[in-house]
């Protein structure tokens, strides 16, 4: 057995051997991007040191001075499982390394200030735009209304709503053409007003499959009368989805609050292609990433289908006075918390 002085010496070698493999790591470190796995091979080495020293502690012989840079080398990590926003849950300490590799850049900017100049009513700048034109019509009503018309009526409320309640800058956006010609041009239009929301009006109409014939003043006309209700939708594609989800959740509230009812059949298989991801199931808001005006406006965007104008009742219901007043002052109030609540939390810009 080797004297206190002998160990001593055999170890000195391996001990700076270990220092230069530490501090090379480190310096590779700075070059490397910062993920999981770098991370993994980093957090190995320094434990490979350690339980190193714990097992010299236990030997009764000291090892080759070259043994600790072998056990470094053979433990290479498997490499580390990407973690998508829809797969199963990272880790702890895997979800805060990708974080700060991310970085606030990831984030929005828009999910802490408010858009523009601040949620100042006479500035604050809503585009109101009327879903189709009068080119491109949209659904048939049961009594042989275009939606269009619904449409337009329904934002001419809201707008005078908001414009009466302080919102000043509130914009109805008319536009006319075919199809999408008439899409990509109200989206100009947002942009180029610099709209801090865009809110789109439209009425609901069901597939084909769920159609049947009656007789309406002598006509033969369309209706469904399988369904009913409003929803809400956002695109996950929007450049800001996060704020265009938060107002689409308080125009829904103050929906379900009026004692209106979400078409929930956007939900459900017997749709087809037509179903969508039901985000909150209590409000009624989905989500349609392909909607050009959800995913190409520069600012928050949400659709509104106010009502299902197939349905023979709901029809009724919808073209009344009324029950545009409930509407109106539903997405006004949305809009009043949606100034007020980011007001309040972060001041004036």
């Amino acid at each position: 057995m080797a004297s206190s002085g002998g160990k001593s010496a055999v170890s000195r070698p391996g001990a700076w051997r270990r220092r230069c493999t530490i501090v090379a790591a480190m310096a590779a470190m700075v070059f490397l991007p910062v993920e999981a796995s770098h991370a993994g091979w980093l957090s190995d080495l320094f434990k490979g040191k350690s339980d190193q020293a714990k097992s010299s502690k236990q030997a009764t012989s000291p090892k080759p001075a070259n043994s600790s840079r072998q056990a470094v080398l053979a433990r290479r990590p498997a490499p580390a499982k990407r973690v998508t926003p829809e797969g199963p849950a990272a880790s702890p300490r895997a979800r805060n390394v990708k974080l700060a590799a991310l970085g606030p850049v990831a984030l929005s900017p828009s999910t802490f200030k408010p858009p523009g100049p601040g949620c100042d009513p006479a500035k604050f700048r809503i585009v109101v735009d009327v879903g189709h034109t009068a080119e491109s019509e949209g659904a048939i009503s049961a009594r042989n209304v275009s939606e269009f018309v619904y449409n337009h009526r329904l934002a001419q409320r809201i707008e005078q709503k908001l414009k009466a309640d302080g919102f000043a800058e509130t914009r109805l956006l008319l536009t006319e053409g075919k199809a999408r010609r008439s899409l990509v041009k109200r989206v100009a239009a947002a942009n180029g007003l610099q709209a801090h929301l865009f809110l789109s009006i439209h009425h609901d109409s069901v597939p084909d499959k769920f159609i049947e014939e009656w007789e309406f003043e002598g006509k033969k006309s369309r209706f469904s009368d399988r369904f009913s209700g409003y929803s809400v939708f956002v695109s996950r594609r929007n450049p800001d989805f996060k704020t265009s989800l938060f107002f689409a959740e308080l125009v829904a509230k103050e929906m379900k609050a009026f004692g209106l009812r979400y078409a929930e059949q956007y939900s459900q298989p017997i749709m087809g292609r037509h179903q969508r991801p039901l985000l909150n199931k209590e409000t009624g808001v989905y989500r349609y990433d392909e909607l050009v005006v959800l995913r190409t406006t520069r600012m928050p965007a949400v659709l509104l289908e106010a009502g299902s104008i197939i349905n023979r009742d709901e029809e009724l219901a919808m073209d009344s006075p009324e029950r545009r007043d409930i509407i109106s002052s539903g997405v006004t109030s949305a809009v009043k918390q949606f100034c007020d609540r980011r007001w309040a939390i972060l001041g004036p810009v």
